[in-house]
């Protein structure tokens, strides 16, 4: 079976991209989704973060978000703290998720495929490129913030187009290509590169 990552910066529309494999019978794992169910989940996970960030860091055995984020976003020293706890356990659980696919391909769907060391564990990487005004633009309407608090969420990612020169390939999603088209010739191509 063929691993497959997708990745693209805030705003690129990697999400949209991965439903569109979803609907051709690909099987997905959604990486930001599984690590907030394992930070809540894995217990050994919760107990560094705990050990970390202090005992506020769970209320109710649910992690204080608020709490955590309150720490994290305006420092990046800690961020990457929390980052090299959070991804070892996400990238174990997405192996785990792997290997019970009986599908030709599957797809790991992560904004921070290279920056967390899981490109080491696929063997493609698919990039979602959109130009940086229409991204800023889509997380503006979508995330009801600022242009600024945009800017410092990218900040957090490695540059666009390295990230684009690091994938196998690059989906364009600039609202003139049509994305299902370019998703349909790469599903076949996967297809035959999976089986």
């Amino acid at each position: 079976m063929l691993k497959v990552g997708l990745t693209g910066g805030i705003g690129s529309g990697k999400s949209t991209v991965a439903k569109i494999f979803e609907v051709l019978g690909v099987p997905v794992y959604y990486a930001d989704d599984a690590a907030k169910h394992i930070m809540n989940t894995d217990a050994e996970l919760r107990e560094k973060i705990i050990s970390t960030f202090g005992a506020r860091s769970y209320v109710n055995n649910e992690l204080n978000r608020p709490y955590i984020a309150s720490i994290v976003f305006e420092n990046t020293e800690k961020l990457a703290l929390l980052n090299s706890l959070t991804h070892p356990a996400t990238i174990r659980d997405a192996e785990r998720w792997m290997r019970q696919q009986t599908s030709p391909y599957v797809i790991k769907e992560a904004a921070l495929i290279f920056e967390s060391g899981s490109a080491e564990n696929l063997d493609y990487v698919i990039g979602v490129f959109s130009p940086l005004p229409l991204r800023i633009k889509r997380i503006m309407e979508r995330d009801n913030v600022t242009r600024d608090e945009v800017m410092k969420r990218m900040s957090r990612q490695i540059d666009e187009d390295i990230k684009m020169r690091l994938c196998d390939k690059v989906i364009v999603n600039d609202e003139q290509q049509l994305v299902i088209t370019q998703v349909l010739a790469l599903h076949q191509q996967l297809l035959s590169m999976g089986s």
